[in-house]
């Protein structure tokens, strides 16, 4: 298992679909990821805790019941966590112009519904490269 600053890299993985959730944990697990999965943004915060500083990278699914993606990522900033800057949004819904203008301002990798293992791997990858993993 790779490590960051001595210990095992974790991801948390914030999506109410089933088989995208599996395919997240397939392939962070192969990036030497322990991943943790949350169905939407409010399970996410619990396993966040106070400071979100508990992972090394967060893929979020910006549509997710109850509290969604959006929402967490403004309480991440909100609490000052450093957890924004390791944020990889997903989502099905980018023709919506209010999404398009906070992916724009958020300016973290994200990949559009459906997307292919490939896909997921290179924002995987892109996130770590940008936050340094």
């Amino acid at each position: 298992m790779a490590k960051v600053n001595g210990h095992k890299k974790r991801s948390l993985v914030v999506e109410d679909e089933p088989t995208i959730a599996r395919m997240c944990l397939r392939a962070l697990g192969a990036e030497g990821f322990e991943v943790d999965i949350a169905v939407d943004g409010k399970a996410a915060q619990a396993r966040l805790g106070g400071n979100g500083e508990s992972y090394d990278l967060c893929l979020l699914d910006i549509r997710t019941p109850g509290m969604n993606g959006i929402e967490l990522y403004h309480y991440l900033k909100e609490i000052g966590s450093e957890m924004t800057d390791r944020v990889i949004f997903t989502t099905g819904d980018t023709i919506n112009d209010e999404i398009k203008t906070f992916l724009d301002e958020t300016s973290r990798p994200f990949l559009p519904k459906p997307f292919t293992l490939d896909e997921l791997r290179s924002a995987i990858k892109e996130a770590m490269a940008l936050s340094s993993l």
